[in-house]
């Protein structure tokens, strides 16, 4: 993939999102169809894929409205045009007020990651760490749209 393009980190929430049923287009398609066009480089950790498949299959509300075929699917779309990230043997640090988080932001930066994208108030509030900014799905595609915007 193109170094120019900006890296990104997508959490699960907002996957989950883009897989739920009914949805309207608006940003959270938006991103999900630019990370599967490859408009920027979308990094992928092995942890993010194994904590999408076990929201979408342990929780009843999204077990019920996404299908394993469908979840099956978008993994192996997702597989096939990110850069994968391996597992962080080493311990990760408490950062996040939810230490569930923890793994993504350290994801973020051993991955070198421009951008995390999140729906996650746990993450959002941090705003920046080093050169990495966390930010809400609405503010990525100004961002986005801006970083298009001046390459014209």
């Amino acid at each position: 993939m193109d170094e120019a393009l900006p890296r990104v980190l997508i959490d699960a929430n907002i996957f989950i999102s883009y897989l739920l049923p009914a949805r309207k287009p608006g940003t959270i398609q938006a991103i999900t169809e630019a990370a599967l066009g490859s408009v920027f480089t979308l990094l992928f950790p092995e942890d993010l894929a194994q904590e999408l498949a076990g929201k979408v299959t342990t929780k009843r509300y999204l077990a019920d409205r996404i299908s394993a075929e469908t979840l099956s699917t978008f993994l192996q779309l997702l597989t096939s045009v990110a850069e994968a990230l391996p597992p962080i043997s080493d311990p990760i640090p408490a950062v996040t007020r939810d230490r569930d988080d923890d793994y993504l932001l350290a994801h973020a930066l051993v991955g070198e990651a421009d951008y995390l994208v999140t729906g996650d108030t746990d993450l959002l509030v941090l705003s920046e760490v080093g050169k990495l900014k966390i930010v809400s799905p609405s503010d990525f595609v100004r961002a986005l749209n801006l970083a298009n915007s001046a390459l014209e």
